[in-house]
């Protein structure tokens, strides 16, 4: 290993091994699923994990496509770390992102002073993913450019990052290396996906959960705290948040309803209350639910519906 390669990844090691800790990866999609509920505490369909190792096992990215809310980023950060043994880096993606910003840069300074060296060079996450052997989530990745899309697209491909600067070619060292996209494809906003772009990756379909799931969504993530819901309560949440998936601009995801819980059982504890009530449940709804100013009046229309009127 020449002293070139030496430099960069003590660099590497230096910043970002302390945070990417170390695990035994893990290749079983049944253990897999029991360590996304009880370390993650995330409920995923066998379908997702089995196609996403499925990918991995053939060398393939995976796009992860569904409205926000839906937990692609979170499910994909977690299979990804539990896949690698280690913590996975997310990139979040906007128009400006290029491969300075992702692979690594030069110090101004030590530029002027060293030239465009080693020394003055700084990794940037993909380039530490690709060293330290582990996955890289990238979030929303129609917000991005063409060209950089392209890019990820042929690092992944190839598995390795040339940085012509240094004249230095970083190769993977192992399978932990491994990206998945995420997209909203409803996003009107961002940019479209090329047929070169969508040939290459693996499309995994994110939806809302059904009811039982968003049940057992809540019960795991609020823990003890999701007994003080009456059953009452937690269905008719469930409704409100269906019923506006389907009339709302802003449609809430299963991690809203969450939050909606979580910031109702706060209320009733401030209020001394030892069960959530309606009061508790429709202020709560009305300030996580509400992320629009035009739906207004459908969130008003919808707690108002299943838990009476303003407070």
């Amino acid at each position: 290993m020449s002293d070139k390669v030496d430099i960069i990844e003590k660099k590497v090691y230096e910043t970002y091994f302390p945070v990417v800790g170390r695990s035994k990866p893990v290749r079983s999609v049944s253990l897999m699923i029991k360590l996304l509920r009880d370390k993650f505490k995330l409920i995923v369909p066998e379908r997702i994990v089995a196609i996403t190792i499925s990918a991995f096992l053939s060398s393939r990215p995976v796009l992860y496509e569904g409205p926000p809310g839906t937990g692609k980023t979170e499910v994909g950060y977690a299979i990804l770390s539990l896949w690698s043994g280690k913590n996975a880096f997310i990139l979040p993606c906007s128009e400006n992102y290029d491969e300075y910003r992702v692979i690594g840069d030069f110090h101004p300074l030590m530029a002027m002073k060293m030239g465009f060296t080693e020394e003055s060079f700084i990794p940037r996450p993909l380039l530490a993913a690709l060293i330290l052997d582990t996955g890289v989530l990238v979030d929303e990745i129609r917000r991005s450019s063409e060209e950089f899309q392209n890019m990820l697209l042929d690092i992944v491909d190839k598995r390795r990052i040339v940085v012509p600067e240094l004249k230095r070619i970083f190769k993977a060292k192992g399978d932990g290396f491994q990206v998945i996209f995420t997209s909203n494809p409803e996003d009107i906003a961002q940019n479209e996906l090329s047929d070169a772009f969508l040939r290459r990756v693996v499309r995994v379909k994110f939806t809302y959960p059904d009811e039982d799931v968003e049940k057992e969504i809540l019960k795991i993530r609020l823990g003890e705290n999701y007994w003080k819901l009456s059953g009452e309560n937690i269905a008719k949440m469930i409704a409100s948040v269906n019923e506006l998936r389907e009339r709302a601009t802003h449609k809430p995801g299963p991690a809203d309803t969450v939050a909606w819980a979580q910031i109702a059982v706060e209320l009733a504890n401030l209020r001394e209350k030892e069960k959530v009530t309606a009061e508790e449940m429709y202020d709560a709804g009305f300030s996580v639910l509400l992320k629009r100013i035009e739906d207004e009046d459908i969130v008003e229309d919808v707690l108002t519906k299943y838990f009476g009127g303003k407070r």
